[in-house]
């Protein structure tokens, strides 16, 4: 299978000009072969949204949505976006569109609220892992901090997951000092990949967010004026997203890697022979019982008295 990683560039609060720029992407991958499309987080809007996450969420039925998966006819593609569902509730999501078709948007699990980042304050949170199968491949797809919650990375493997998608957006900064966010990517993209087997193909995000971006929200459909308290917060310092975008075998080799800090496009091949091989040198999975795990969250969580005594 041909994967692609679009390791872009985007437009904070400009989805017009996200969804175009995507659909450019999704063209020239398709020309060159590409089976499978891949995006950062939040690629059709930014990530320091702040109160301004309902200006820019997308609904499953709007044009731009539909416009991108029709793009992927002869495809796949997997994009980053914030999502508004049909009861108004907004979620940092991926579009998985296949063959021109939607399949479903995943909705981030482990939502961050801590240092910089707010989501928690502003997004609802996903409820399930969800895989979708292409070329005889089931693939799991992640965005960012879900990586951070080892049991979700699990919960995609007890389904029998061949291949992580994992959309993020890591800048330089957003952490302490004594915290390297490309040290510790590096670590988490290889750890899942060499202890499930699987290929773990990892997509960030280049450029800069910062003071120049702030703005006020406009009024739109009728609304009157939001309050102050609707204003984008200020952000204090320039954020730069570092790309370094890659594809982990099931060894945790990075086989594939795109430049940092600046735009690219890397185009890679997976093998469905090299998944198999791996199981057969080190199944370290061959034993793994899922129904042990659910006994024993069982008897933790559901078990009268505290057996920790």
């Amino acid at each position: 299978m041909k994967i692609a990683m679009c390791q872009t560039r985007p437009v904070l609060m400009d989805v017009t000009a996200n969804v175009e720029n995507t659909i450019d992407h999704i063209n020239m991958c398709k020309e060159k072969g590409a089976d499978l499309i891949v995006f950062p987080e939040l690629a059709l809007t930014g990530y320091f949204v702040g109160l301004g996450y309902h200006e820019v969420a997308l609904t499953m039925d709007s044009a731009h949505i539909r416009r991108i998966a029709a793009a992927t006819k002869g495809t796949a593609a997997v994009v980053g976006f914030i999502e508004e569902s049909r009861s108004m509730n907004f979620y940092n999501a991926a579009l998985v569109a296949v063959d021109g078709e939607i399949q479903f948007a995943y909705r981030k699990l482990n939502l961050p609220n801590y240092g910089v980042f707010e989501e928690k304050k502003f997004f609802s949170t996903g409820k399930h892992i969800r895989i979708f199968r292409l070329q005889g491949l089931n693939i799991a797809v992640f965005i960012c901090n879900d990586l951070w919650h080892p049991s979700l990375p699990y919960l995609g493997i007890t389904q029998k997951a061949d291949v992580f998608l994992t959309l993020f957006n890591s800048s330089e900064g957003s952490m302490a000092d004594e915290f390297s966010n490309i040290e510790s990517w590096e670590i988490i993209n290889r750890f899942y990949s060499r202890i499930f087997g699987i290929y773990n193909i990892c997509v960030n995000r280049v450029g800069e967010e910062g003071p120049a971006a702030v703005r006020c929200l406009s009024a739109k459909n009728g609304e009157t004026d939001f309050p102050d308290a609707f204003r984008l917060p200020e952000l204090k310092k320039k954020y730069h997203f570092w790309g370094g975008s890659e594809i982990i075998n099931p060894y945790g080799h990075a086989v594939y890697k795109a430049v940092q800090n600046e735009e690219d496009m890397v185009m890679g091949a997976i093998s469905k022979d090299m998944l198999r091989r791996k199981k057969i040198l080190l199944p370290y999975l061959k034993n793994d019982d899922p129904y042990f795990t659910f006994r024993e969250l069982g008897r933790i969580l559901y078990t009268q008295g505290d057996s920790r005594k």
